[in-house]
């Protein structure tokens, strides 16, 4: 797919031809230097934005052949989203934040599997708190809490260990690695941190808005090599 803004001499093309294929159940990383189409990427993947050409395929399901109102019903039902930005809402508490995608879908959330990942993402205590009560990195977890609260089939993550600690930062990511093997969900993942991106199967590398390459069983080390030579291009 390709994503361009604006026209004419102005225009910038923030993805060239990119063809990614993602298998079920699987935790893969995107990475590239800034400006490389990371976050465009993402946000066409999940449907947030629209490609100017190609297409975005869930499940066999063409994206662009969605109405606004059915993209919202299978955006809500099938894929989680944690934004870098958070997203929450000032008024809500913990709980009804992470809860909130279910209520829209008119579903409760599953009892049992909310209070284990309210705990792995350490808000047991912080429920009845509002948004401005926590702390950047907190409310980056209520977020990816509420990413994966639906169960969804696909979960997108842009930098979702960015505000975090370190220890905070790897309990998530042990989070994702179990919802990937525990319940078959996939996780699509936008980092700049190589050793987050070695908790992935494989990462894939862009560079001006087109693809770059792919690592498969990263490490720490491997990630920094790649991305450097990246950079040097």
């Amino acid at each position: 797919m390709s994503k361009v803004y604006g026209q004419g001499a102005g225009a910038v093309h923030a993805l060239r031809e990119v063809s990614m294929q993602f298998r079920r159940g699987g935790f893969t990383a995107v990475m590239g230097p800034s400006g490389s189409g990371k976050s465009t990427f993402l946000h066409c993947a999940a449907g947030l934005d629209r490609p100017t050409s190609g297409r975005v395929r869930l499940a066999g399901q063409d994206l662009a052949a969605l109405t606004q109102k059915e993209l919202t019903i299978l955006r809500r039902r099938r894929i989680g989203f944690v934004f870098q930005a958070f997203n929450l809402l000032p008024s809500l508490t913990v709980e009804q934040n992470i809860t909130l995608p279910q209520r829209l879908a008119g579903r409760r959330a599953d009892k049992a599997w909310l209070a284990e990942i309210v705990e792995r993402t350490g808000l047991t205590a912080r429920l009845r708190h509002l948004p401005a009560q926590l702390s950047g990195g907190q409310q980056q977890r209520v977020a990816i809490a509420r990413a994966l609260v639906a169960r969804p089939e696909v979960v997108f993550a842009d930098e979702p260990t960015g505000a975090l600690d370190s220890t905070t930062g790897s309990e998530v990511l042990g989070l994702f690695r179990h919802v990937v093997n525990g319940l078959g969900q996939t996780v699509i993942m936008v980092t700049h941190d190589p050793i987050a991106a070695s908790h992935a199967d494989r990462v894939y590398f862009l560079a001006d808005g087109g693809f770059a390459e792919v690592l498969e069983r990263p490490t720490p080390e491997r990630v920094a090599e790649r991305m450097t030579l990246l950079g040097r291009r």
